[in-house]
């Protein structure tokens, strides 16, 4: 009984023997898709450093490993998208409200003052603007602000005012 319990205990000693060189040559590989991945990115590759780290991902933990680390970094994706999207749109409310503030009100405009009718005084006022509904308001609060371009009635495209007569004569509808 006592050759039994020693070549029990051997088979034991050499399995954990065994399991612990394949963890540490193990550990060593994914060292080394590690380094590898931080080399490809300072060399401008980052689909190729990606994939050196799912390679990493699977080497320890297997497919499972790599579906919860890409699910976690899609979840943080989103909030960081949904957090910016929110921070934007104040941003915007908060640049309306200072050019409306410093906007003087206008009570009557002089009778020989011929604007183009097809110019917004009002950055947006119709809510044509491309870029306003892409999300991109306070661009165009900007550009209104400086009176450096106008929100084009016809099209909702912001113009320069520069490039008023090349709008009209080749790119508005």
């Amino acid at each position: 009984m006592m050759d039994s319990e020693m070549m029990e205990a051997e088979a034991a000693s050499s399995l954990s023997s065994s399991q612990q060189a394949f963890s540490s040559g193990q550990n060593d590989v994914v060292r080394d898709l590690l380094t590898l991945a931080r080399q490809l990115i300072t060399q401008g590759k980052p689909s190729e450093a990606l994939q050196a780290v799912v390679a990493a991902m699977r080497t320890r933990g297997g497919d499972e490993a790599v579906f919860e680390s890409l699910h976690r970094a899609r979840e943080l994706y989103r909030t960081r998208l949904q957090e910016n999207a929110a921070v934007d749109k104040l941003a915007s409310l908060f640049a309306e409200c200072a050019i409306a503030e410093a906007q003087p009100v206008v009570i009557e405009a002089p009778a020989n003052n011929r604007t183009s009718p097809s110019i917004a005084a009002d950055p947006d006022a119709h809510g044509t603007s491309i870029l306003a509904e892409s999300g991109r308001m306070q661009v165009v609060l900007d550009a209104v602000s400086d009176g450096s371009s106008f929100i084009c009635l016809k099209c909702g495209g912001l113009v320069s005012k520069h490039r008023k007569d090349e709008h009209y004569a080749y790119w508005c509808c």
